[in-house]
């Protein structure tokens, strides 16, 4: 038989106490001692008693729920920023309800509003590519007393908190290796110039061969949307494509497990006749052989950072002028451009911080 719950007068009458005294309990009040609290404790054990969040949430109007939106739940970088979210909101008492897009702008218009009718505490969000720039989700949001974090990619013209990482400093640095090593013909498979990731990796790469004199060539340059098809059928057209490129930077991991499938299918040997950079760190690339030079973001801090943010929103105590935090990225340098398996450039992810005018 279904039990029924045990009411907050009942843990007040077993623990002698009064319903208020409960309440402050709940609350975490300082008001309550130890010695009641832990009586109040021991109560509610004993009755198996459960609080009603819900109606607890309509009466403070706190849901205690924090919301995040992400693009791709299948890309191997966003659960690492998932733990790190989760690990800075719930030692606040928050918990964290997840959406996923898979890059779609109307599904995610669909998941704010979902979001702001069931009154979430706050939101994060990795925006979807927006041909549109129609920000209007976001700022509805926002508007309603929300506050809201993007990360990892930031909306165009947007004046939002946010949490990124110094796309263009980690391309280019991932370009001037390939350079470094002599390539002149390097390729660059993006992902979808809608997204400020995607342009700012470009801009990395274009940086990096305007300083050392290479005239970039169009024919070298994809645009993809972050998937694996993309980065797999890409790679194949760039590598049947004559004069073939030297060396191949693929800007996502994703897009990266294509181009490994690519060049496995045409034979074509690593580093020796083609090199692979990839910016981001794929599941097992340093165990591969080759193992694979990549451009390693630190996903876990940016998640903990735009976790820390949004709690620092919620707490009120910021200025209302939203915020930028910058990380930076790690080249790591493998087998797959060296064929020598040199160890990591030295340098620790740093964080540096900066208002947006």
């Amino acid at each position: 038989m279904h039990k029924r719950n045990a009411t907050i007068q009942e843990v007040a009458r077993r623990a002698n106490v009064s319903v208020g005294t409960v309440s402050n309990v709940l609350n975490n009040s300082n008001a309550v001692s130890r010695l009641l609290q832990g009586r109040v404790g021991q109560a509610m054990r004993d009755l198996n008693y459960h609080p009603n969040n819900h109606a607890r949430s309509l009466k403070s109007r706190r849901s205690s729920v924090i919301g995040i939106v992400i693009s791709d739940i299948t890309n191997p970088f966003f659960p690492l920023v998932l733990r790190g979210v989760e690990s800075a909101i719930v030692q606040h008492g928050y918990i964290l309800t997840i959406f996923n897009t898979d890059d779609n702008v109307e599904r995610e218009r669909q998941v704010f509003s979902m979001l702001r009718t069931h009154r979430v505490d706050g939101m994060l969000a990795v925006v979807a590519p927006n041909p549109a720039n129609d920000v209007s989700h976001i700022v509805q949001a926002i508007d309603m007393g929300i506050p809201v974090v993007c990360l990892d990619r930031t909306p165009h013209g947007l004046n939002v908190d946010s949490v990124v990482v110094d796309n263009i400093r980690g391309s280019a640095m991932c370009v001037r290796h390939l350079v470094d090593l002599g390539h002149r013909k390097i390729a660059i498979i993006n992902g979808s110039s809608w997204l400020q990731t995607a342009r700012d990796r470009y801009k990395g790469y274009e940086m990096a061969l305007e300083e050392a004199n290479i005239k970039i060539e169009r024919t070298l340059v994809r645009e993809g949307d972050f998937r694996f098809d993309s980065g797999y059928k890409m790679t194949k057209d760039l590598l049947l494509s004559h004069p073939r490129p030297t060396a191949l930077f693929v800007a996502n991991g994703t897009m990266g497990l294509g181009a490994l499938q690519g060049l496995n299918e045409l034979a074509i040997s690593c580093p020796d006749q083609v090199a692979l950079a990839i910016f981001d760190e794929i599941p097992g690339g340093r165990m591969l052989r080759p193992s694979i030079t990549s451009v390693v973001q630190p996903a876990y801090d940016l998640g903990v950072k735009a976790g820390e943010l949004l709690i620092s929103r919620l707490s009120g105590k910021m200025s209302p002028t939203p915020v930028t935090i910058t990380l930076q990225a790690e080249l790591i340098i493998g087998e797959s451009t060296t064929g020598s398996g040199r160890a990591a450039i030295p340098g620790r992810a740093k964080t540096a911080f900066r208002k947006k005018k």
